[in-house]
């Protein structure tokens, strides 16, 4: 199903004359609202009347999430909060919190774009659909919340945490979709197995997963796990929330982007030039249609690539983009090696013996940094042996071998027993940096 046939197939010639008129209105409304544009599209040397093409959009500065701290709260904001109908933040663990701001076209325009997402993930209007991301600042809940009840379904506001309740809920309520971060879903599948359920046994046809990075071998586990189709949802609070960008059921092959709500392009981080369709580099977005808090080139952080070509699988022309690698500040850089938490996940999940459940820490071991990868060994791969010790040895000696063979760095493996590793509630914490004393989710 297209829950929006005229946008989400447009002829690429015809999506980028909407492109060009709506991103010539966003440069002149920023600039005439907003000082910050204002500022330094004059430094630039750029003003809104010499925005002709789309390729013109490379003359216009770039911004990045520092602008955003550093004009805290409302400095970025085009409206006055009397037209503003709600604000949503970030959790500020890295400074101060990022502040977003909506207008009523604001919210309904981002209704219908999370509808769309439904839709590509094999929704069906009269759904009942279980909500389990977090609600109030953190835009995950009530974005989709929106969204689920604009394209026609039943929106089961679950929020996370609380799973014995959700799956309760799940079972009484018998939902077909449900949306949440993969590793919440993940303790959700494992608190129903500890409670005697057979995970594959619910109502549940379809499920809408984001808010983090996961690999096809995470994918894997849930859609056998569950007996479900998963799809990967992208979206960002600074850009509008969830729903920027959402995986087709049928192709499971890129992230269709509401382009008639943003651009995108792909930069190499360092030089900020902007990259070839096809290569991986910096995510940087212009919103098209956003009132409240419009953003013109905004550096992301996030690694990906562009895909213009139609979809083979479904017949949507949007662009497409390729799932999240990872995050610019997320980088590991391991004794001169760059190491992203994606690729460890991608050879931890390989094993049958561990629980798709780990943490990375990092810690100095004098001069040089000390990489450690935790995992935990399920139950049933303990079943029957004696030496329990000596399995373990066995194992840890395997992962860090496979770790090394991967990343080229060496890797301190500690097998914990099954269930001692934290759950995940929300996003997962993946990385305990003690050399600046971080903990970071991803």
């Amino acid at each position: 199903m297209i829950f929006n046939v005229e946008m989400e197939t447009m002829p690429r010639v015809e999506k980028e004359k909407l492109q060009l008129k709506r991103i010539q209105e966003t440069v002149a409304y920023a600039y005439a609202r907003v000082p910050f544009y204002r500022r330094r599209f004059d430094e630039a040397g750029v003003r809104p009347e010499d925005i002709r093409s789309l390729d013109d959009l490379r003359r216009l500065p770039m911004m990045k999430k520092n602008d955003l701290r550093e004009h805290y709260p409302f400095g970025l904001f085009a409206v006055d909060t009397k037209e503003i109908v709600r604000f949503h933040a970030s959790s500020g663990t890295k400074g101060k919190p990022t502040v977003v701001a909506y207008t009523r076209r604001d919210i309904d325009n981002w209704a219908e774009i999370v509808a769309r997402t439904i839709a590509a993930a094999g929704g069906r209007p009269g759904d009942i659909f279980h909500n389990a991301y977090g609600y109030g600042l953190f835009t995950g809940g009530l974005g989709l919340h929106y969204g689920i009840e604009r394209f026609g379904a039943v929106a089961v506001p679950a929020s996370g945490g609380n799973t014995a309740r959700q799956i309760t809920l799940i079972q009484d309520l018998r939902p077909r979709g449900i949306s949440g971060t993969p590793s919440y879903i993940l303790n959700l599948i494992e608190t129903m197995r500890a409670m005697g359920l057979d995970p594959r046994k619910t109502s549940l046809e379809y499920g809408i997963l984001g808010a983090e990075p996961w690999t096809e071998e995470m994918r894997r586990q849930i859609e056998d796990a569950l007996g479900i189709k998963a799809v990967d949802i992208y979206g960002l609070s600074e850009v509008i929330g969830p729903g920027v960008a959402i995986e087709c059921a049928e192709g499971q092959d890129g992230l269709h982007l509401a382009d008639d709500h943003f651009i995108a392009e792909v930069i190499d981080p360092d030089t900020g030039e902007i990259l070839p369709y096809g290569e991986t580099g910096e995510l940087v977005f212009t919103s098209l249609t956003k009132e409240a808090f419009p953003v013109i080139r905004y550096r992301t952080g996030d690694i990906a690539s562009l895909n213009p070509e139609p979809c083979p699988h479904c017949g949507r022309t949007t662009m497409r983009m390729s799932r999240v690698k990872g995050r610019i500040d997320d980088m590991l850089i391991i004794r001169g090696v760059n190491v992203f938490p994606s690729e460890v996940e991608a050879e931890l999940l390989k094993y049958a013996e561990l629980a798709p459940h780990y943490q990375i820490v990092i810690d100095k071991d004098g001069a040089l940094d000390r990489f450690e990868v935790h995992v935990e060994v399920i139950e049933t791969a303990l079943a029957g042996v004696g030496d329990v010790e000596g399995f373990k040895a066995e194992l840890r000696g395997r992962v860090a071998r496979q770790l090394k063979d991967a990343l080229g760095i060496t890797v301190v493996v500690e097998v914990h027993p099954p269930k001692a590793l934290p759950r995940s509630e929300g996003k997962a914490v993946r990385i305990v940096d003690r050399r600046n004393k971080q903990t970071v989710t991803s």
